[in-house]
């Protein structure tokens, strides 16, 4: 990939200069609190260096999923006070997105000094799908920073069309930043010249929120291992009855193409043989270990069960390259996460390089209190990831390129 980069902005100079930095910092909250601030931490070293050059940074993220108009529920008051206490210094938060105190602020930045920008998805034209309306608002976010440069820094948003991410970069002199080039040069080692055994673990919810990647991994992998509530439409394909564990019975034709697949390529695909089915989804819910092919018609698999959790570990022994996306079971539930502990335990005994594809594994690890130091790589963007190795074009990536 040929972009200017976060080092040759800094070899540029930035001291008195604005620098207007797209992060991800959309992180999952509790109230007004915090819950998982990996991105937050993943974001710093950016605006650090930034700052610490004497540039003044200008920060836009997003937050949730707003309706295109401001929502208190998601404004970014909780980010700007934990940026603040991570960097050490006062990151103030703009009243607004482009408007009269983003102007205010911006206009009394000193060197050195962080600004953050209201949530840039309070604005409807930031997401919308008529280019005309992004352009607009690009064009006022660089109208914030007279004579500055953007920097693309939110890995986790490269793979959307959006204002802040795609059109800015048409607008101001772009360039990639370290958590970007970082992620990227991950997703390249998992894609090109990859050492074998290639492991790739998915788990999650829906099996349809992961169609492309099964089917391009199906390609690549030597071998899939199948977790989480997506197991169940596997399991169904294959003939066996699932009780009111989650299925989707619509994709089940699209399931047996997978199966069918891999036994074509010789990828070994390997689901659980046994699960903890519950009663009910709840954290209290009385729960038994039953055999994967017999779960009874009252009752719902919400994790995979301790036989599952030695055969994945085996599975994933002698890997030399390891992707994890999605957990095992619903791990928010102590209950029903050991699935999920034991595939992360096994990633940190493993030698290989393992990589954990952002969203809920990343939460997994932190809420479970395992080492981050323990994997080669947490991914602060999922979604991302997961279209990179569908092998999708990323538009935030794409514009950058454009540039050079």
């Amino acid at each position: 990939m040929s972009v200017k980069n976060l080092d040759d902005l800094l070899g540029e100079g930035v001291q008195g200069r604005y620098v207007l930095v797209r992060s991800d910092l959309n992180v999952p909250l509790d109230g007004d609190r915090i819950t998982d601030d990996g991105r937050v931490r993943a974001a710093l070293p950016t605006i650090k260096k930034l700052a610490d050059a004497g540039a003044k940074v200008v920060v836009t993220a997003h937050l949730g999923r707003p309706k295109g108009e401001p929502d208190p529920k998601y404004t970014l008051a909780p980010v700007a006070k934990r940026l603040s206490e991570l960097l050490g210094a006062e990151v103030a938060l703009a009243g607004d997105l482009v408007g009269e105190s983003a102007k205010a602020l911006t206009g009394g930045l000193a060197d050195g000094g962080v600004v953050l920008l209201e949530n840039v998805r309070f604005d409807a034209r930031e997401t919308s799908k008529d280019a005309v309306d992004r352009s607009e608002l690009a064009a006022e976010l660089g109208a914030l920073v007279p004579g500055g440069a953007f920097v693309s820094d939110g890995f986790g948003v490269v793979h959307r069309k959006q204002a802040s991410v795609y059109e800015v970069a048409s607008v101001l002199p772009a360039y990639a930043g370290g958590l970007v080039l970082a992620e990227l040069d991950v997703l390249k080692k998992l894609t090109d010249d990859v050492q074998r055994p290639y492991v790739v673990v998915l788990g999650g919810a829906k099996v349809s929120d992961k169609l492309g990647v099964i089917a391009n991994l199906l390609t690549k992998v030597d071998r899939l291992l199948i977790g989480g509530g997506m197991a169940y439409t596997f399991l169904k394909a294959q003939g066996h009855e699932v009780g009111q564990s989650l299925l989707q019975a619509d994709q089940l034709d699209q399931v047996k193409g997978f199966l069918a697949e891999a036994e074509k390529r010789g990828v070994e695909l390997v689901l659980p043989v046994d699960v903890l089915a519950a009663t009910e989804f709840a954290a209290d819910a009385e729960n038994e270990v039953v055999e994967a092919t017999a779960i009874p018609a009252d009752r719902q698999g919400l994790d995979i069960g301790p036989k599952s959790r030695e055969l994945f570990a085996g599975k994933l022994a002698d890997a030399k390259t390891v992707f994890w996306n999605g957990p095992m079971g619903v791990f928010e539930f102590e209950a029903f996460s050991g699935g999920t502990r034991a595939v992360a335990e096994a990633l940190v005994k493993s030698d290989a390089f393992t990589v954990v594809g952002g969203g809920d594994s990343a939460a997994a690890v932190r809420q479970l209190g395992l080492p981050e130091d323990g994997f080669s790589h947490i991914s602060t963007g999922g979604g991302a990831s997961l279209e990179y190795l569908e092998g999708k074009e990323l538009p935030g990536v794409t514009a950058l390129e454009e540039k050079n």
